[in-house]
């Protein structure tokens, strides 16, 4: 595999010097980028292209790639296992592992970003990666098929085909099942619907009579059960699992009743390449009163293998047996000889394993063997908490044959996702306050990004909102304020808030004050999480209120826009000008240099009216310059930029121009069109500098004279205000002879 080339990490355009390791920076935008990718990926196999979730998948997915190339090239090398970048292995991470082994399994070696990528080759990649490998391979490969797309953005390199076909065995490959029919029965799954319409049923029963596809379809539908942070829930997944059995033993039941034994046949031999956590969570699963078994079915077909694989995972997991492990073995493997058996080969796995290494092992290891042999708890429980176990049947039985109580619900209620979140929030702003050791705050205060990550993708502003007064109270305090401050910095630069700035447009009044809140707490870097929205060719009402938000800043968001000045686009540099000229600072002035340089007049334009409401030294020079380095229909875009809004605030500019300029010499047109300006604004303050500039005299100049002479005195009368008719009338008793006459034909 060829050598990644060195990402460019700043602004400068230089690479990144090769080091031992990547920088944290490097780091972060690299793991972003690959769970970028993977995200899209998944929602492009389960969704149709026109679907939501994949529109947002792939706004996040170019956002990534953005802020990853920043304007040059990024590349990965992939591994079986991870992903490479300038060389080194990114940390170990799930989203990383899941894109290695996508582009892996696709044959490709290494891809590369070019600049800014656009959506529709964005696009074009996730169709590419979700294209069975074999049909990939059929076709010559992943480049092959990528060079006949005629994407250049995008550059892929693949394993040497022609060798990989010469050295294993290529399968018969097996038909694309991932269509618009089997995504729907996915979704239908995930939704925990659990009526099919006729083509899904149909699907369900081809389903039924492949082991391979019950396993791939049950699968897909747990995947996606995991936290935000990646890892799976097992106890879900395992309902999930279950349910996607139950469905295809239900409709076999009702269409094709006499095949039920074939199907839970398949259905326990797929089973057996599911996660063994999984699996071992659905044994604990009581069925109750369920017409078709599964479970029972299930353990049934498990071979002393399987139970001994169960068991290793189980133990090694938690580190001891535990009453419900033992029960579950007891359903399992009910006789003594298969126990023995089954619990020899899960000490012989063990052994292998570095929990089956430790010194203690082996006195732990007699304390399972006797539990999951005898299967009495006694030793290991309270006789109170003993007693307590037995009663509970009872009590439930007596609980249900009476009225429920009428706080139940509330009861029930408390024990919801949005009550838990928000004891979360309580918890973690009381540690906010109450700690005063700076190393546990610190701690405390890092674990508030995934809370807050969590409460911005849930819409939970309210509660978003009372973490970052917390934070905020904290950066002032002597307890750890840096560890205060740089949480608030990465809750500017969260996912989640990246999509919570997407939803602008549909939050009610309610909402986004409370979304302007967090903006307003998180300070300067929340500007990022909006620069998405801000790339808006139409004002659309998410676009309106991310800018407002961004005029909340002020100067401090200046360093932040810069990614909207650099952007290629004429639309997004038209948004950076008026965005940095409503800071009104001269901090905004080097950003605004540059989209002077632009060629579009409307950013030209833009650029010019930002300068001219920012009162300084170098605003008026930076206007001064383009006037003079502009020509035909940009030195007209300059001047209207100037007298647009009539914004008295843009004369002081126009003063100084005068000022500082020599109407005999190179500055000569440039002192006409702030002349010509100021005769459409028509104010008082511009004229002393006009009357200054009237009076100036040079031999062997009377053309360029006359020119400005004559502007001059335009321009006062445009003004008509007393002061400005004094300065004609002084001008034409005690001016220059040529000043006179200009004066003189003018009022007659």
């Amino acid at each position: 595999m060829s050598t990644a080339p060195a990402p460019f990490d700043d602004r400068s355009g230089r690479p990144e010097p090769r080091r031992g390791a990547l920088s944290p920076e490097l780091t972060r935008q690299s793991i972003a980028l690959a769970r970028a990718l993977a995200a899209a990926a998944r929602n492009w196999s389960l969704y149709p292209p026109e679907h939501p979730a994949v529109d947002a998948a792939v706004r996040r997915f170019a956002d990534a790639v953005r802020q990853s190339t920043m304007g040059a090239a990024f590349t990965f090398g992939v591994t079986p296992q991870t992903l490479l970048v300038a060389g080194l292995p990114l940390p170990e991470d799930r989203p990383v592992t899941e894109a290695a082994r996508l582009l892996h399994d696709r044959d490709l070696l290494q891809i590369t970003f070019l600049g800014d990528v656009p959506a529709p080759a964005l696009q074009a990649l996730l169709k590419l990666l979700t294209t069975p490998a074999d049909d990939l391979r059929r076709s010559g490969g992943p480049a092959r098929a990528w060079e006949a797309a005629g994407v250049s953005a995008i550059a892929l390199e693949q394993i040497d085909y022609e060798k990989i076909l010469e050295d294993r065995d290529v399968e018969k490959p097996l038909e694309d099942r991932h269509d618009d029919i089997w995504r729907s029965l996915v979704n239908t799954i995930l939704e925990g619907r659990h009526t099919f319409d006729e083509q899904q049923q149909k699907r369900l029963l081809e389903i039924s009579r492949s082991v391979f596809e019950i396993g791939e379809l049950a699968s897909a539908a747990a995947a996606p059960k995991c936290n935000a942070d990646g890892s799976p829930l097992i106890t879900t997944q395992a309902a999930t699992v279950l349910a996607v059995f139950r469905h295809l033993a239900g409709i076999v039941t009702v269409m094709e009743p006499e095949r039920l034994p074939e199907v839970m046949r398949n259905v326990a031999a797929a089973t057996s390449a599911l996660d063994p956590n999984v699996v071992l969570q659905m044994m604990q699963t009581d069925e109750g009163l369920q017409e078709t078994p599964i479970v029972n079915a299930i353990a049934a077909s498990f071979d002393d293998g399987k139970v001994a694989e169960l068991l290793a995972t189980a133990l090694a997991r938690d580190g001891r047996a535990s009453a419900r492990l033992a029960q579950v073995f007891d359903t399992i493997a009910p006789d003594d000889e298969r126990k023995q058996r089954v619990l020899t080969m899960t000490r012989s796995m063990l052994s292998e394993q570095d929990f089956g290494k430790t010194g203690q092992f082996r006195a732990v290891w007699a304390t399972m063997e006797e539990l999951l042999l005898s299967y009495d708890e006694t030793p290991y429980v309270s006789a109170s908490y003993q007693a307590a176990l037995e009663g509970a049947a009872g009590r439930g039985e007596m609980l249900a044959s009476r009225d429920l109580p009428p706080e139940l619900p509330e009861w029930v209620e408390s024990l919801g996702q949005d009550s838990v979140r928000s004891l979360s929030v309580m918890l973690i702003a009381d540690l906010l306050r109450i700690e005063e050791n700076p190393e546990r705050a610190a701690d405390i205060m890092r674990d508030t990004d995934a809370l807050l990550e969590d409460l911005f993708l849930a819409g939970d502003f309210a509660n978003a909102v009372l973490v970052l007064r917390e934070l905020k109270a904290a950066s002032g305090q002597k307890v750890a304020p840096a560890a205060a401050r740089a949480a608030l910095a990465a809750a500017g630069e969260s996912a989640g808030l990246r999509d919570a700035a997407t939803l602008l447009g549909d939050l009610d009044a309610d909402a986004l004050a409370r979304v302007t809140e967090c903006c307003d707490l998180i300070g300067p870097t929340a500007v990022r999480a909006l620069l998405s929205v801000l790339q808006s060719e139409t004002d659309t009402a998410a676009y309106v209120r991310a800018c407002d938000l961004v005029k909340r800043v002020g100067a401090a968001a200046v360093g932040h826009l810069a990614p909207l000045a650099d952007d290629t686009r004429w639309f997004v540099q038209q948004t950076a000008a008026v965005l940095l000229g409503a800071t009104r600072s001269a901090e905004a002035v080097p950003p605004l240099q540059s989209l002077l340089r632009r060629s579009d007049p409307r950013v030209l334009r833009a650029a010019v009216a930002a300068l001219a409401g920012i009162d300084d030294p170098a605003a008026a020079r930076a206007v001064k310059t383009a006037l003079v380095a502009a020509s035909g229909a940009n030195r007209s875009a300059v001047v209207e930029a100037l007298v647009a809004e009539r914004d008295p605030r843009v004369v002081p500019m126009l003063a100084r121009i005068l000022t500082e300029s020599d109407p005999f010499g190179d500055d000569h047109d440039t002192v006409l069109d702030a002349l010509d300006a100021v005769r459409q604004l028509g104010h008082e303050q511009a004229v002393p500098p006009v009357a200054a500039v009237m009076r100036k005299k040079k031999l062997f100049a009377r053309k360029k004279a006359r020119a400005f002479k004559t502007a001059s005195v335009r321009a006062l009368a445009a003004i008509g205000t007393p002061k400005a008719q004094a300065a004609l009338d002084d001008a034409a008793r005690a001016g220059d002879g040529l000043l006179k006459r200009i004066i003189r034909d003018m009022r007659s």
